[in-house]
């Protein structure tokens, strides 16, 4: 008679479920990363997920697919810290460059995320963006999709949400003259600055150039929120069955930690007269940064014209004045002198006399 034990029992049960987690949490396949790496324009150690797919040989990735439901994640594999273990008064900036498009459709758009570890095992079921009960996450989205329950401005903006579906601040593309969904490409620009606590969205069009001033501004301390936690950097796409069919392609991505000086802040002024109360204060700062440059420039220039003026008349004074010839003054001759005669005469006194 065979037996069995409740463990044997449970144990295979729960493998098939262990293996499916396991595998979920996995990338898609190891030539896709390799592909990814083999291109420039996107950073090593990136891996897909979900529905993600290489297309044309790694020149671009597919995020999601003309049908709902559909998700996909490109994760950078490679964690940080927002805790500069070289120098713990200075936490950790970032600078990240992609570009992207997104077809005509109403799906969620595309979001760049800074997630916790283990949130690639569980995006595909967490709605829009895979943030959906996440409450740990900084996103900059890229929203085509008009959603009145998060307070949506309209289906084409850009927003930072910070531990909620509801932004924090809003840009109208619209009066910006973009569009997300219209299947151009766009390229973005998203930086953080710890010295300064700003973090900055540029958005333009492929060919642009990079834009003066940002989109949005937010000042939000990142080393506050994650402490010395390991955090991850990646790019989402998500369509749900409400969404009509509509798809998200990713051309490159770029993402890099850099360390800033306390003095440099990125603060140019807007080109298309978008302004805001964060970058309004930083472009006086800018300016009054600016001012003093000038003014420090003006006296090292009049210090160092002075300076050269007295080399060049020290110069002059040794090495022409030692050749002049200056014209000695005559001594008297002696022809110069006369002697003239003169004659006294002498008036005797009458009484003198007869003494």
């Amino acid at each position: 008679m065979a037996t069995f034990s409740i463990n044997s029992y449970t144990f295979s049960f729960n493998l098939p479920i262990f293996i499916f987690l396991f595998l979920a949490a996995k990338p898609i396949s190891l030539f896709a990363q390799q592909a990814l790496d083999n291109n420039p324009s996107f950073s090593p150690h990136i891996f897909l997920f979900g529905d993600a797919r290489v297309e044309d040989g790694g020149s671009h990735v597919r995020l999601t697919w003309p049908h709902a439901p559909s998700s996909g994640l490109l994760l950078l594999d490679k964690p940080f810290k927002f805790a500069d273990e070289r120098n713990v008064g200075r936490p950790t900036s970032f600078a990240a460059e992609f570009s992207f498009s997104l077809s005509p459709g109403k799906g969620d758009g595309l979001a760049f995320v800074i997630i916790p570890n283990g949130f690639q095992t569980r995006f595909q079921d967490q709605g829009y963006f895979g943030l959906f009960g996440e409450n740990r996450f900084l996103g900059i989205e890229f929203d085509t999709k008009k959603d009145d329950k998060v307070g949506d401005l309209n289906a084409n903006h850009v927003g930072i949400d910070v531990g909620s579906l509801e932004s924090v601040k809003v840009s109208n593309l619209s009066s910006l003259n973009l569009v997300l969904n219209n299947g151009e490409i766009l390229k973005s620009w998203v930086d953080y600055d710890s010295s300064s606590k700003l973090l900055q969205v540029r958005l333009s069009k492929l060919n642009d150039k990079r834009p003066f001033t940002p989109i949005l501004a937010y000042r939000i301390d990142l080393f506050e929120m994650w402490g010395n936690e390991d955090v991850f950097v990646g790019i989402i796409s998500t369509t749900n069955e409400e969404s009509s069919p509509s798809s998200s392609n990713v051309y490159s991505w770029r993402f890099r930690v850099r360390d800033v000086s306390s003095w440099m802040h990125s603060l140019p002024a807007d080109p298309r007269g978008y302004v805001d109360k964060d970058s309004q204060e930083f472009r006086a700062e800018r300016s009054n940064f600016c001012a003093l440059t000038i003014l420090a420039g003006l006296i090292f220039a009049t210090g160092c014209g002075a300076l050269l003026a007295f080399v060049m008349l020290f110069m002059w004074a040794i090495l022409v004045n030692r050749h002049t010839v200056f014209p000695v003054e005559c001594q008297a001759g002696p022809e110069d002198f006369r002697y003239e005669k003169v004659n006294v005469i002498v008036e005797k006194d009458d009484q003198g006399d007869k003494d």
